[in-house]
């Protein structure tokens, strides 16, 4: 099941076939997740320690069940303008668990599926990352930082290759 994102085939071709990329290829599978029973503030520090944005939130299987985002997180635990300021129990998300403020109707996208097509589809909905399920399964995430890090490795393979064409036509004009 890829929840919200229909299998679209994507045959990249120009004249001849390519060999498709895919979300495998370029999404992190050493993952941090936790349980919906874990704190709001549990969540925090781990994000803290990590240096991540997304942490999403498993059953004892490994079954995708929700998605904690930094937002969310700032969300449950920084007092509003109105409304919380006198908010004086469960200051900090101690005593939240991540069921009340996860993200539950989780769009996926399969390891199979193009590269390109989970792309557009993440810039389209703003989403800032996409959990990768196989066979049901959490199998790992791809975030908006990857294909920054895509980006730049084809920014500097495209600078690569002028330089080469420079250096050949030096070449060739002696």
């Amino acid at each position: 099941d890829t929840g919200d994102l229909s299998r679209v085939s994507d045959s990249n071709c120009i004249g001849r076939f390519r060999k498709m990329i895919t979300v495998e290829e370029f999404m992190s599978s050493e993952l941090c997740t936790m349980s919906e029973t874990d704190s709001v503030n549990d969540a925090r520090k781990v994000m803290t320690e990590r240096h991540i944005r997304h942490i999403p939130v498993t059953d004892d299987e490994n079954r995708l069940i929700g998605l904690v985002t930094q937002r969310d997180i700032l969300a449950a635990t920084v007092p509003e303008a109105e409304g919380r300021e006198n908010k004086t129990s469960d200051e900090g998300g101690v005593d939240t668990r991540l069921s009340d403020i996860m993200i539950k109707n989780v769009s996926v996208v399969d390891k199979t599926d193009s590269l390109r097509t989970a792309a557009i589809y993440m810039q389209s909905h703003k989403y800032g990352c996409m959990p990768v399920v196989s066979d049901g399964r959490l199998a790992g995430i791809i975030t908006d930082s990857d294909f920054v890090a895509i980006a730049i490795n084809l920014v500097e393979q495209a600078e690569l290759n002028e330089e080469e064409l420079g250096s050949e036509d030096i070449m060739l004009s002696r």
